[in-house]
This record gives C-alpha cells, structure tokens and sequence, in this order.
C-alpha cells in the first residue's frame, strides 16, 4: 500500500537543518510499548530525552530516567521542574502514557473508571498545563497525544478507554487553536491495533464475571475477537519510526491515523455511512448478537 510522506519537502536547507537540530523531549510511559521504543529511537538520532515511569528507576540508571505517576499533581509538577532546571527547555512533550481497562459498562467498576480518566486524560492534562508555560516562554514548541482508533470510533466493551481517547481528541482540538499564537504545534496520533503488553494488561482491570452476570457471554466473545486483532497487530517499533520522522517535520500534519488499511477505512466509513449501517458493521466484527 502506498503510503504519502508524513511531511512535506523542498524546504530551505537551512530549515531543514533546523528541525533536524537536537531536541529535549520529555515522553511519558517508556516501560514497554510505543513509549521505549519512541524513546529509543530518539536518543540514537540525538535528542536529549527524558523518559518517564510509574516505579522507582533502577539504581544506576540513567538520570534522564524520572519517576512520574500521572495520576500524582506533585510528581508531575516535580518531573517538568526537573527538566526545566537541567535543560531550560522543552521543545518536545510525547503524552504517550496510557492505560486500557475493558468490560461492560455496567459491571465495571468505578474505581477503575476513575483509573481509566485520570490516568488517559486528567494525566495528560495536568502535564500539559505545567509544560505550556515553559513552551510559551521558549517560543514555540510541540505537543504530541496519542490518542488511539478507539478516539474515533467507540469500541464495545472498552467504552472508559474510548472515552478517554474521545476525550483527548477533542481537548487536543481546542488546544491546537489556542496555543497557535504561541507557535506551540499539536499533534494527535492514532494508532490501531498493535501488539503490546496491553493485551495482557488489560485483563488486570476486567470485572470479575460469573454464570450470573447477563453479558458474561457477548463480552468473552468480544474480547477474544480484541485480543486477537492486538496479537495479529503491527509492532510498536513501526509506529516509532514514524513519530521519529513527524518530529523533523516542520510542518507537520495535526493527525495521524497510524493503522492497517482496513482500520484507516472503517474511521472514514465512520462518517460516510448513516449510523445504523456502520453500527452494524462493527456489530459484525465484535460477534455481537
């Protein structure tokens, strides 16, 4: 499949040169996933990057390695006070910490609502609002959020995930309009299935079911056709790539949907069909009776 460049070209050298220029960058949630292997591929271009985690580093690590808890307004206001007095910048913020939970939206429990928000969205939030300031101050910088396929379309059985995607999207939205006087870019990313430790993570936060529990059986249904779809999905270092590349752009879009063919056609389906059509397509695809 063809797939057009993630940025434009026949800038100016000297331009070029700019935005190929180190970079400190602060990503969030670099434990597994898209977050080490983004992180990864940025220090090996360059960059200074620091990198965050929920648990205590490991002694000997690297100092650009910082204990952060999204869900904790002091350690997210320590971490951007860390950086800011280290470096004096940061021209980069990757929002690419995250969680997912699942379950019907009945049975779930709000404890792990609560998680889902303020992890997915009241985390990001909050580190956003402690970075504007330092970006406003600098000039310009860029925002990052990963939003997901699931911020686009809602997904049965992970509707707190999704909400917190659709969230983000629409947050990022406003953002982007606001801060454009200050030449701080945002960007969302929207990635679809990809195969991760989430799968398994996931299943940390799921309800506990038994044979009285009225959507036991749709929802074991429905998950191990989501399981499935992960485990079958791209690798992350994939999507790592390409956010290295949307970083040197100096004009960058403000979405990218990183997904296979068919998830990039059920989002323009989402808003081409009447919604009952596309609902039954879904429907089809999740084994919903």
């Amino acid at each position: 499949m063809w797939v057009p460049p993630l940025c434009g070209t026949g800038y100016h050298t000297v331009e070029i040169n700019h935005y190929m220029m180190k970079k400190v960058i602060l990503i969030t949630g670099v434990s597994s996933g898209f977050g080490k292997q983004i992180s990864r591929l940025l220090v090996r271009a360059g960059h200074i990057v620091y990198r965050t985690v929920r648990y205590d580093p490991a002694p000997g690590t690297t100092e650009h390695l910082l204990k952060m808890d999204l869900t904790n307004y002091i350690s997210i206001r320590n971490t951007v006070s860390t950086v800011v007095q280290k470096e004096g910048r940061i021209d980069v913020l990757i929002n690419n910490a995250g969680m997912h939970t699942g379950g019907p939206i009945e049975t779930t429990s709000t404890t792990n609502i609560r998680l889902q928000i303020e992890t997915n969205f009241m985390g990001m939030v909050n580190l956003t609002r402690k970075v504007l300031p330092v970006m406003r101050k600098q000039g310009g910088g860029t925002i990052i959020n990963f939003s997901s396929i699931g911020g686009l379309i809602g997904l049965p059985y992970q509707a707190y995930y999704s909400a917190s995607k659709f969230a983000i999207e629409g947050f990022s939205e406003a953002l982007r309009m606001e801060v454009k006087q200050f030449n701080i870019k945002v960007i969302v990313i929207n990635p679809g299935d990809f195969h991760t430790n989430n799968t398994l993570n996931r299943r940390k936060f799921l309800p506990r079911s038994n044979e009285d529990d009225p959507y036991r059986d749709q929802f074991l249904r429905t998950l191990a056709v989501i399981e499935n779809d992960e485990n079958n999905g791209w690798l992350p270092q994939f999507l790592a790539k390409k956010i290295i590349r949307i970083i040197k752009c100096k004009k960058p879009k403000q979405r990218y949907i990183i997904a296979s063919f068919d998830q990039k056609l059920a989002v323009a389906l989402r808003y081409i069909l009447p919604a009952s059509c596309f609902r039954r397509i879904l429907e089809n695809h999740y084994r919903i009776n």
